[in-house]
């Protein structure tokens, strides 16, 4: 079952948000500490990734210096999000700036990937309001009530190697690479200069080191980096003491401290994630930081309450596919067997 209950009873709203309300302030020292002790070890890796092709070194070993570059992109990308939040400096200049390089060094075009993000936050945990920035998710009765062709779809993009192999792939190297009017002519803006960033990069790689050798380098780091990102992604929202509600019942505080995860890592992960598993109190205050989290949940005692999700258990997440509103619960889809078909007991959520 959902925390929700307990939680609501043992939070006092009022208090919770003078006590985050610090939190939220920039530092400019801290994020530009930051940008150092990743971006040059990150840059330096993937010199030496390239330095081992042409040198004839084994691709094993190329291979191998690609896991921790990945793991330095991953901490990129949490720049580029909190440029998006407009908090990592209190200059929104500087995080458009920034937003955009480190959005060219992830492969995510700033504005549009703001764009679907803000939608995100102003709907995460909300049944009648899905679709746009998470995880196609479906309730016990939608489901139900498919066609089988719709329910074949919803089982492939749950399944876990398509999530985790094909989903990152699809994301970084396609999705991103396309406009959608839709989102404003900001977004569309962002991804043509994304887009000829990257072309830009590629070329300057062919006529330096060579087209193949910029390929056997980046690919992996992407590959790499977005799987664990979509990863991450998916267990903020996906886990068992989720919460979610229809609209009419939807409210903020519940959605961040019940239905965002606190995603409690090693350190090593932490720091490579850049605290992002604090998922919690970012679904609470947007404004803070990635380098104020850890130190808001340790001093503000209504955080306490909240459960952490421990890399063991987020395991069985994978295995929990579908929102059951009777039981208030993210359920298997082997949990439908022999169950009877039943008609949606309420309104369903946009078609997909």
């Amino acid at each position: 079952m959902s925390q929700s209950p307990r939680l609501r009873a043992m939070v006092d709203r009022a208090r919770l948000s003078r006590e985050i309300a610090p939190f939220g302030r920039s530092d400019a020292r801290k994020g530009i500490w930051q940008m150092v002790n990743t971006l040059v070890p990150y840059l330096s890796l993937l010199a030496l990734m390239v330095y081992s092709r042409l040198q004839g070194w084994p691709y094993l070993v190329t291979l191998a210096m690609a896991v921790p570059t990945a793991a330095l992109m991953m901490r990129v990308f949490i720049f580029f999000h909190d440029c998006c939040h407009d908090s990592f400096f209190a200059s929104r200049r500087a995080n458009r700036i920034v937003g955009f390089i480190t959005g060219v060094l992830t492969f995510t075009p700033f504005d549009d990937w703001k764009y679907s993000h803000t939608k995100h936050h102003t709907s995460a945990g909300d049944l009648d309001n899905r679709g746009t920035g998470d995880v196609w998710t479906m309730t016990v009765d939608e489901y139900l009530a498919s066609s089988r062709r719709k329910r074949l779809g919803y089982r492939l993009v749950r399944n876990p190697f398509f999530l985790l192999l094909i989903v990152p792939f699809y994301l970084s190297l396609i999705a991103y690479r396309i406009p959608r009017p839709s989102a404003g002519r900001a977004a569309v803006m962002s991804v043509l200069m994304t887009n000829l960033a990257l072309v830009a990069i590629a070329v300057v790689a062919s006529q330096t080191f060579g087209l193949q050798n910029y390929l056997l380098v980046q690919l992996p780091v992407i590959v790499i980096a977005w799987t664990v990102g979509v990863w991450l992604f998916y267990v903020q929202h996906q886990f068992e003491d989720t919460h979610w509600s229809r609209h009419e019942e939807w409210e903020p505080l519940d959605a961040a401290l019940c239905g965002s995860s606190y995603y409690k890592l090693p350190r090593v992960l932490q720091w490579f994630t850049g605290n992002i598993g604090l998922h919690h109190i970012h679904h609470l205050r947007p404004r803070i930081p990635n380098y104020h989290l850890q130190a808001c949940q340790d001093s503000v005692p209504s955080l306490q309450h909240v459960q952490p999700l421990t890399l063991r258990r987020s395991l069985r997440s994978m295995a929990m596919n579908l929102w059951d509103e009777r039981q208030q619960k993210l359920v298997s889809f082997r949990a439908l067997k022999g169950m009877p078909r039943r008609r949606a007991w309420r309104t369903t959520s946009p078609a997909r």
